[in-house]
């Protein structure tokens, strides 16, 4: 009698199992620190963004920026072998720049600072913007840098902004690769219909690409004598990390880690100190002209 009851439950068994399917949504292992977690199907409730701590004076009326150092964790991002045959990460050298920048604004003071990451762990591409949005930013600075493969005469920094359509070729394939860093990582991003997307792009367009570009000229005009530019200083390109429709930001790239003088002023710390004055002062400018009457 016993498997005949058994068999007899399996139907209202299966009901259950499905109700809550349907209800809760499957749950889809990920991480960013690489380990095991729930994440809510679309539809659900999601877990919030885990918010990073912001230092800087006790005064929420101060000016907030978010600073974001891209890549991390097994994401190396650009990779460079020196002359000796040492590795060069992108993910080490702009969180380099980025803690330099934090540090430089907070010895200023009077400006707020929040990291999307301070230290070597992913933090998906969809979260960097939303928790610039969730800290109720007024600037976000992403940080990177760039390989030129096998042409090491390709040297300088650039300042991208959004757009939906690529400045240049260069620019197309440099916000490809950025956008797909979450695939590379082993994280699917969670991508919104195109339809979502371009309403994104002509909010950010509508509202904030004016005061990203003013920042961009800022950080060209602060930056001037002391970085070396690329030759095409300001791109534009529809990188998925600059989609915050209601936070300015520009996505700095620092320089190629191909390129011998780039590579130079990227891993040592005169040089790292070069990027952080010059960006953490048109940080300071821009704020400025938002709090003269």
């Amino acid at each position: 009698m016993a498997p005949r009851i058994l068999l007899a439950l399996i139907p209202a068994v299966l009901v259950v199992l499905i109700a809550g399917v349907v209800l809760l949504g499957p749950a889809i292992p990920w991480s960013s620190h690489g380990e095991p977690e729930v994440r809510v199907a679309v539809g659900a409730v999601a877990d919030p963004v885990e918010l990073p701590p912001i230092a800087g004076p006790d005064d929420p009326s101060a000016p907030l920026v978010v600073i974001d150092a891209g890549h991390g964790g097994r994401d190396l991002g650009a990779v460079s072998r020196g002359p000796n045959g040492d590795e060069v990460f992108e993910k080490q050298i702009v969180l380099a720049i980025a803690t330099a920048v934090r540090d430089e604004l907070l010895e200023r003071g009077g400006v707020r600072v929040a990291m999307t990451r301070s230290e070597d762990v992913i933090v998906p591409l969809a979260r960097r913007p939303e928790i610039a949005r969730a800290l109720g930013a007024d600037l976000f600075l992403s940080v990177h840098a760039d390989s030129a493969g096998e042409y090491s005469d390709v040297a300088g920094a650039s300042i991208y902004t959004l757009s939906r359509e690529a400045s240049s070729e260069a620019a197309a394939r440099f916000a490809a690769r950025e956008n797909a860093a979450d695939r590379v990582n082993g994280i699917a991003v969670e991508g919104q219909s195109a339809e979502v997307n371009a309403i994104l792009v002509e909010l950010s367009q509508q509202r904030t690409q004016g005061e990203a570009a003013e920042f961009a000229g800022l950080i060209e005009r602060e930056g001037r004598g002391d970085i070396v530019f690329h030759p095409q200083t300001r791109r534009s390109a529809a990188l998925a990390v600059l989609r915050a429709p209601d936070v300015p930001g520009v996505l700095f790239e620092s320089g190629f880690v191909t390129n011998e003088a780039d590579r130079i002023r990227l891993t040592t710390p005169e040089g790292q100190m070069e990027y952080a004055e010059a960006l953490a002062q048109a940080i300071r400018v821009y704020f400025a002209r938002r709090t003269e009457p």
